[in-house]
């Protein structure tokens, strides 16, 4: 199935919201928001606060007065000072706060997409039933939050690993495991230590995920299809953060969007070599 029929009913339409529900600290919250688009389902919507995967709030449609529980489903564009961009879904299917009324959906588009799936904790496996949001939420911010069995919890998914690497350049191995052993020979001294660097190039590069986190750190390899960097911090397979490489933070910088697509521990320290494809070329 395409995605252009699996998108035949989403408008492109503003629906001034109130969203309603509970923080990360219990606290209880009333936010102003607004729809971007929005489908039979579910709608993507702009709001100041960071929301959180996986939890419910109450949407209320200021033009209709109607209101109905959603499911955070994810981020669909990182925080900016305009607020986030996120995926929700209404939890019954039976509601309808936009007022309007869709046409029945056709064979095809009632047709249930499904993807190869795998948890980032356990590295479990399965094929997962998707919605129209969980689609475009995977498809930008890479990640999707769902239960696990093995895990016990909610965890993070996204395709599964061995899929993300085989959409990667052949190169990016040879990048990954080159900027591994450099770090490695670095010992307990650090990277920035060394006298004798064998990484092609190092830029400060600027690192953003979709919930508002932002890394300033240096590359260890450089490609024309992407980067490696070194860090402490946890990235996914498969994320799909926004990159500015190289990164002045006196200039306007261009942020480009990339993919995880490679991991390695660096024996002994708590950091990890990450290898990053950029999802277009950078201008």
């Amino acid at each position: 199935m395409g995605a252009e029929k699996r998108r035949s009913d989403r408008l492109m339409l503003t629906i001034p919201l109130i969203v309603q529900g509970t923080d990360a600290k219990g606290a209880s919250f009333k936010d102003d928001a607004r729809t971007i688009t929005l489908n039979r389902h579910g709608a993507r919507i702009q709001i100041s606060r960071p929301l959180r995967s996986g939890q419910t709030i109450v949407l209320t449609n200021l033009v209709g007065r109607r209101e109905a529980e959603f499911r955070v489903v994810g981020p669909i564009a990182p925080i900016s000072h305009q607020g986030g961009e996120w995926g929700v879904e209404c939890l019954d299917a039976k509601d309808n706060i936009w007022g309007i009324q869709f046409p029945p959906a056709s064979e095809e588009e009632g047709a249930e997409s499904k993807a190869l799936l795998e948890c980032r904790r356990c590295h479990a496996v399965a094929l997962m039933r998707l919605s129209l949001v969980e689609v475009e939420v995977l498809e930008t911010s890479g990640l999707l939050t769902r239960p696990c069995a093995g895990c016990e919890l909610a965890t993070p998914w996204g395709y599964a690993e061995k899929l993300v690497a085989m959409a990667g350049p052949l190169e990016e191995a040879a990048m990954v495991a080159e900027a591994a052993a450099e770090a490695r020979a670095a010992g307990g001294g650090g990277i920035e230590q060394r006298k004798h660097r064998r990484v092609s190039l190092q830029l400060p590069v600027s690192v953003r995920d979709y919930y508002g986190g932002v890394e300033v750190t240096k590359t260890e390899n450089v490609s024309k299809g992407g980067f490696c960097f070194v860090t402490e911090r946890d990235y996914h397979i498969g994320e799909g953060p926004l990159v500015m490489c190289p990164y002045n933070p006196s200039a306007q910088n261009i942020e480009v969007r990339a993919r995880v697509v490679r991991q390695t521990l660096v024996e002994g320290t708590n950091r990890k070599v990450y290898g990053v494809r950029y999802d277009a070329p950078p201008a």
